[in-house]
């Protein structure tokens, strides 16, 4: 296990920005920043050893700035949609940035965590992140100390820690919106590639990407895929809730006991032969598979588009904020956040 530290570039402020190698003995590796704790590469061996990256990004710096699609990006302090970009707690009213419609979505499109320079510490197999963020800070409540700690394990894991605590009670919901692709960050669609969701349910989503309020099940339609299938299977099939999302963007309610860590997904791909599964303690996942990723030039200059990464977003669930009936993702004083998501091949 080896972690090895190299200049990336320079932030607008001035500040060095650098990239860190996780590496195991068995050709997995990591590439994580200081900036927006963003995962820019993760290296995977194939079914006959061919090592390749699968997770799109860039090589530089600069397009990280803008990185409309969130690339790798850690998400916080409250990630997806809050409605009316605004939510009650404890009586008084908090207003968030309005930056999807009439909604807010992942906090604030320049001041949130995936544009922050974040504190770094290297271990031995890990690299932890650190930030602090103040009270009031892009409507939020609450003095905040986030970190997110990325392993790479000897079991071909990549484990991501999130914890979080605050003076105050506030929302707390951090992601990570890595976008994969197993047969290669540059090897174009992701509808080949084959899904499966322990869930048994999901939050359909009004317009806006709102959700209703309903937790339904998944059973005789488009969102089950407890037995597995194509991504691209259904993905376009006359259905309400795929025709609001442009596709397949929405959360799954993953089955089993909030705060144990379990298996939620496994996803392949029959070319290459690389078969990930993702764990979590979470209550939910946010499968986006790419529908609205705009055309831009990637690593080694890779052409992205629509539908060429997919996300396993773990998360409390979209709007949780102002929806009592969801686990809450209210945190202070008395309860500190902690969560653990853990991407594996096998």
């Amino acid at each position: 296990m080896a972690v090895r530290k190299e200049v990336f570039g320079t932030a607008k402020c001035g500040t060095p920005i650098y990239r860190y190698y996780i590496t195991n003995s068995r050709g997995v590796q990591a590439g994580v920043i200081n900036y927006g704790a963003i995962l820019v590469n993760l290296f995977v061996p194939d079914k006959d050893g061919k090592v390749q990256d699968v997770v799109l990004g860039y090589d530089t710096l600069e397009p990280y700035f803008e990185n409309g699609s969130f690339f790798g990006a850690v998400i916080g302090p409250s990630a997806n949609r809050i409605a009316g970009a605004s939510f009650v707690l404890e009586g008084q009213r908090y207003n968030l940035d309005v930056n999807d419609g009439a909604n807010n979505l992942h906090s604030h499109k320049d001041d949130g965590y995936h544009k922050r320079i974040w504190d770094a510490q290297e271990g031995t197999d890990s690299v932890t992140f650190t930030l602090e963020d103040k009270d009031g800070s892009m409507g939020f409540p609450g003095n905040k100390k986030v970190s997110v700690t990325y392993t790479v394990t000897e079991d071909n894991e990549l484990k991501i820690h999130y914890q979080a605590e605050s003076d105050k009670n506030t929302i707390i919901n951090v992601t990570n919106h890595t976008y994969f692709n197993l047969a290669g960050h540059d090897a174009g669609t992701i509808l080949d590639h084959s899904l499966q969701l322990m869930a048994s349910s999901y939050t359909p989503v009004r317009e806006g990407s709102i959700p209703t309020g309903e937790i339904a099940p998944v059973e005789k339609t488009p969102f089950d895929f407890r037995a597995g299938k194509k991504i691209g299977e259904e993905i376009d099939a006359d259905n309400e809730q795929l025709r609001i999302g442009l596709g397949y963007d929405h959360n799954w309610v993953i089955d089993g006991k909030i705060g144990e860590l379990r298996k939620f997904a496994v996803a392949s791909e029959e070319t290459s032969g690389r078969v990930m599964e993702a764990y979590t303690d979470l209550p939910g996942v946010q499968f986006y598979a790419g529908n609205c990723i705009d055309p831009v030039e990637g690593k080694e200059g890779a052409r992205y588009g629509k539908r060429c990464g997919f996300c396993l977003e773990t998360q409390y669930f979209p709007d949780t904020a102002n929806k009592p009936e969801f686990p809450s993702a209210v945190f202070g004083p008395g309860r500190r956040y902690s969560a653990v998501t853990v991407y594996k091949f096998v």
